[in-house]
């Protein structure tokens, strides 16, 4: 029993940190909208397209690449992807182009994530954590990605000052590298998983899950959360500029967003563990709802922003211990990097159109007005989407739990 909690708190304190400089790196990029639009002369759409467009390669290559975590161990597959999120930085300081730019910040940074982040990485912690710490485990190892965030993002902001945007990405793509080494923290994700029956098939797990309806309800309000985070992380700077805020306003709320979404993340993990989890990620989305709502149709000075931020950041990536966990609740977490992977393509489905779609809307109709109120609708949406939500195991593994028993 020890050297099982040795290995989970080793492979926790792995993924942690890598998380931590992923996800911190990542969600930086929105504060280079404005120099490098500014630069080339770009209207917002070109910047907004790139980064969506990242999202969504992010998204198509997870459960390829969470489905060779599951069968190579993540720490292979973590390092490659930092081998090539740390190439996009670099090919990223040197674009002037919106093709370079999409190769760049989509492609290479979309493909790297997929490998750095959280199917993939939380993969290796559910199958390290006993059971009943499984939740908590991943809402521990999230909100290391949210310090990441909060650390990460006066960090960018005060390279790009110090540096300029170009020299500040190249930075950022040393620190990057810095995982391939944290990746070897990982290696003792392979060993054997126990309680979970003979071997599944590729196919037999994706026909497992596909004919379950609680699989595709989860994908389904996943998209919400993608949509919601992405337009703000990316486009929320801008959006409080133009309300004639300064300019680091919009930084330190999303800096207050990393920082409580530390709490939020944690608390999910640990609430995920005592009551339904489909549950609580309906009352999550409501409450998302209600405070996006009071953001928008409020006045806006200063100090609601930092509310804002506050009130999102308890719930910004909070959907993600509780997904996860629904996930190996349902099928086991023999496959679980491969079938979160696909849960996490619908989040990236809607942070496409969450990134894409307000620079669109913007560069048209000269406001976000719109988005902010498709946010506010979609809350609603993912609420009724997850309610129904049987937190069961399928009938393979309950079969075995009686067996067992």
């Amino acid at each position: 029993m020890n050297a099982v909690w040795r290995n989970c708190a080793w492979m926790l304190l792995g993924s942690s940190l890598i998380l931590a400089v992923s996800l911190g790196v990542r969600h930086g990029f929105g504060l280079f909208l404005p120099p490098m639009s500014e630069t080339f002369g770009w209207g917002r759409e070109v910047f907004a397209f790139a980064i969506a467009l990242q999202n969504l390669v992010w998204g198509l290559a997870q459960p390829v690449t969470g489905a060779l975590a599951d069968r190579f161990g993540v720490a292979r597959i973590a390092a490659v992807g930092a081998v090539l999120y740390a190439l996009g930085l670099a090919l990223m300081a040197s674009a002037d182009s919106p093709a370079t730019l999409s190769l760049s910040a989509g492609l290479l940074i979309g493909l790297g994530l997929s490998g750095t982040s959280f199917s993939c990485i939380l993969g290796a912690v559910g199958r390290a954590a006993p059971v009943e710490k499984r939740s908590q485990a991943m809402g521990i190892a999230a909100a290391a990605g949210s310090f990441g965030q909060f650390i990460m993002l006066p960090g960018s902001l005060g390279l790009i000052t110090w540096l300029g945007w170009s020299s500040a990405l190249l930075a950022l793509g040393l620190l990057v590298a810095l995982i391939v080494p944290l990746a070897l923290m990982l290696r003792g994700d392979r060993q054997p998983v126990v309680g979970q029956g003979p071997p599944q098939s590729l196919g037999e797990a994706l026909r497992e899950a596909g004919s379950h309806s609680g699989f595709w309800l989860l994908a389904s309000g996943f998209f919400v959360c993608g949509f919601q985070v992405v337009f703000i992380g990316v486009h929320l700077p801008a959006y409080l500029v133009d309300q004639a805020l300064p300019a680091v306003v919009g930084t330190t709320v999303l800096a207050l967003v990393g920082l409580f979404n530390i709490v939020g993340t944690y608390t999910a993990g640990l609430l995920g563990g005592c009551y339904s989890k489909p549950k609580l990620l309906t009352a999550l989305y409501l409450i998302r709802g209600v405070v996006i709502a009071a953001f928008f149709y409020a006045p806006l000075t200063t100090t609601t922003a930092y509310v804002f931020g506050i009130a999102m950041g308890l719930l910004w990536l909070s959907t993600v211990p509780l997904t996860n966990g629904t996930v190996a609740t349902l099928f086991g977490v023999r496959n679980l990097s491969m079938l979160g992977g696909i849960v996490f393509l619908f989040h990236q489905f809607g942070s496409f159109f969450g990134g894409w779609m307000g620079g669109w809307l913007y560069d048209r109709t000269g406001s976000y007005d719109l988005v902010w109120q498709i946010c506010i609708a979609l809350s609603l949406i993912a609420a009724v989407l997850n309610w129904p939500i049987q937190e069961k195991p399928v009938s393979r593994l309950a079969a075995r739990a009686g067996a067992g028993a």
